[in-house]
């Protein structure tokens, strides 16, 4: 779809109305963004086919090219159009999950097999994982007996459910581990576990900060709460389910210690409380006053992940960094600072809670402490001509 939009300083009689493609109650809509313009409302609403939206804080419609050229053709002689960036960009609507058939003699096995979970100490969040991927196998097979059950049924849910899902490798993974404790809890189906596969781990790097982008995020983060909740995360490292847990009792600070409980994989660990944290956390502390968690939402209830996500995103927007940015590279960002700063691989395990060396060297490879000192072969190109001419050659030069 290609639009044309006027880009130049527009005549102050003119209204600018800027064009944006976003999300809404599951459709893509467009959305008309604009100053309170009472005459540019009632021409809108004569279109007929535009609502107004308290969430999105304006007027929108359909996202479709007849709506576009049909809003320019009557506001033509009225206002000028904007496009903002997001009209330029592809947006994926979320797969809305069909409901769920289910018997209730099946329903009965699935809410046993909740309990064998339960039973073998499995965390919360890998129990519902677990459920919602044998419910949704169960409700695929449809009237097929659990008894009949086989590798084949397994297959075919991965081609006609996964696939065009487009579920990551890691995802995968996991319905491979709760279909394989699915057969040792009901052995009577003819699945065999033994030739049940994993995908092999994708090897993809993790996105990382430079210092001076974690500095632009802090800096253009305006929310004093917003803030300490990001510099919590880089200065210990922390994933985004130990920052929401994280109780006050937990931090001690004049120890400079965080002692973060039940963590992945139901350890403990002590991570260092960073001294140039501890006067916005204070600050933030005696501001908000949160009661049992470090961070609390309104009704004193754990802070929600979305909104930690949600506002990370705008501050990366206002400090102009590009890069895909969330919580966990926060994260990913302290581990390599760390390693190039010069702190051993085994005390950036033990700070980051890893139970296998391996997990950790995955910085080794995004590091740039070594790589800095590779010469690039045209830099050793350009000095030894320099050297052997006496003369400062530059590639900027034209030849």
């Amino acid at each position: 779809m290609y639009f044309c939009f006027a880009m130049k300083n527009f005549p102050q009689q003119f209204p600018i109305i800027t064009l944006k493609k976003v999300i809404h109650r599951k459709n893509i809509v467009l959305l008309l963004d604009f100053k309170f313009n009472q005459y540019l409302i009632s021409k809108v609403k004569k279109l007929g086919n535009y609502r107004w939206s308290k969430t999105l804080v304006g007027w929108y419609t359909l996202y479709t090219e007849e709506n576009i050229v049909q809003l320019k053709k009557t506001l033509k002689n009225d206002a000028k159009f904007k496009a903002d960036e997001s009209l330029f960009r592809q947006i994926k609507l979320k797969h809305i999950k069909e409901k769920r058939i289910i018997s209730e003699e099946n329903k009965e096995v699935i809410r046993a097999y909740v309990k064998y979970l339960k039973g073998k100490c499995y965390s919360e969040s890998t129990v519902k994982t677990y459920f919602t991927f044998i419910a949704d196998f169960i409700s695929y097979i449809k009237r097929t007996p659990l008894k009949e059950l086989t590798n084949r049924h397994v297959e075919t849910f991965i081609e006609d459910v996964f696939i065009p899902r487009k579920y990551s490798v890691s995802t995968h993974r996991q319905l491979i581990s709760a279909i394989k404790l699915f057969k040792a809890f009901y052995p009577e189906c003819k699945i065999d576990d033994l030739q049940l596969k994993r995908p092999k781990k994708s090897r993809i790097l993790p996105i990382v900060l430079s210092k001076e982008e974690i500095i632009d995020l802090l800096r253009y983060t305006k929310n004093l709460k917003h803030r300490a909740i990001l510099a919590m995360i880089y200065s210990a490292g922390l994933r985004i389910s130990e920052l929401i847990n994280l109780q006050l009792s937990n931090i001690d600070i004049d120890r400079r210690q965080i002692v973060v409980k039940n963590s992945k994989g139901r350890r403990d660990r002590n991570i260092i409380l960073a001294k140039s944290f501890i006067p916005l956390m204070q600050n933030y502390l005696m501001s908000y006053e949160p009661k049992y968690y470090f961070v609390e939402g309104k009704t004193g209830q754990k802070y929600s992940a979305e909104s930690v996500r949600a506002f990370l995103r705008r501050s990366c927007i206002a400090a102009k960094i590009t890069k895909r940015v969330t919580p966990h590279t926060l994260r990913h960002s302290y581990a390599t600072h760390l390693l190039e700063n010069g702190i051993d691989l085994r005390y950036i395990q033990e700070l980051l809670g890893h139970a296998k060396p391996e997990t950790t060297m995955i910085y080794t490879h995004v590091s740039k402490k070594d790589l800095l000192n590779i010469e690039s072969p045209l830099d050793i190109a350009v000095k030894n001509i320099t050297q052997k001419q006496n003369n400062n050659i530059r590639l900027s030069g034209n030849y």
